[in-house]
């Protein structure tokens, strides 16, 4: 399958949505670009940016990854995640936290990682890589902020830049980009971009995201020596389950182009 014939199907599979979608795709050769640099509700995609930032700081000494963060129970919101389901008090390491957040989503380690880091920090490193639509502008779980207009954003083409940066930067030194890697890839939710991809062959690295009528994904893919970088935002569903097959379904095209190029 050739870079064109790739775009092809995935037009198709995006005419078969209900929602609104937005891909972009970043190939060793060239970039598929469809509606990329459309904003979007950013869901749990705002996590992206937030782990960038908190490395970022580790490196520059502002933060101990190895430090202790205090869970209490009052801070603890609920949606995705496990430290809400938990009975007592409890301590875990910035870098705990910041898995936490990744893996499963959890809302109430990254509530407590945009008090420690700074949502204004997270706010500047979103400017400084050139970020055109994404802002940090509410906690998780904050309805009431949404409510009155507050919302976090992004689009696709800003994280596929966070994404390269967290993977190639040399803004970040070789063991802080293996460790962000590493936290990504060991990702809970793997319904979406990951569902029909034969992890026994490629490498994924991947972030979800979603709200009602909302579904995003983005990853790191990897076969052989070839890499890819996607990200695909939804929004505008009645109800989310298409989209999410959807999602699965570009994902799959991703792996054929990749590890079935004589398709």
């Amino acid at each position: 399958m050739n870079e064109k014939l790739l775009e092809g199907k995935i037009l198709d599979a995006i005419d078969k949505c209900m929602g609104r979608v937005s891909v972009a795709i970043d190939l060793p050769s060239r970039s598929i670009q469809i509606n990329n640099d459309t904003p979007y509700s950013a869901a749990s995609l705002i996590k992206v940016p937030i782990l960038l930032e908190g490395f970022r700081q580790a490196e520059e000494g502002g933060i101990d990854l190895n430090e202790i963060v205090l869970v209490p129970i009052e801070d603890r919101v609920g949606g995705a995640g496990v430290l809400s389901t938990l009975s007592e008090n409890m301590s875990l390491t910035v870098e705990d936290l910041l898995t936490l957040m990744i893996i499963v989503s959890d809302n109430t380690a990254t509530n407590l990682m945009i008090d420690r880091i700074g949502a204004e920090a997270i706010n500047n490193l979103c400017n400084s890589l050139e970020l055109k639509h994404t802002k940090l502008s509410r906690k998780m779980m904050d309805f009431l902020s949404m409510e009155q207009g507050y919302d976090n954003l992004t689009s696709a083409s800003d994280i596929i830049t966070c994404l390269r940066i967290l993977d190639q930067s040399p803004l970040y030194s070789e063991q802080s980009r293996e460790r962000m890697l590493s936290i990504l890839h060991q990702q809970q939710f793997d319904t979406k971009l990951p569902a029909r991809m034969d992890r026994e062959r490629v490498f994924i690295a991947n972030k979800t995201g979603e709200l009602p009528g909302v579904e995003h994904d983005c990853a790191i893919v990897r076969y052989e020596e070839k890499t890819a970088y996607i990200a695909v935002l939804i929004d505008g569903l009645g109800e989310n389950e298409t989209a999410r097959n959807t999602i699965a379904e570009i994902g799959k095209l991703l792996y054929d182009y990749l590890a079935k190029p004589d398709l």
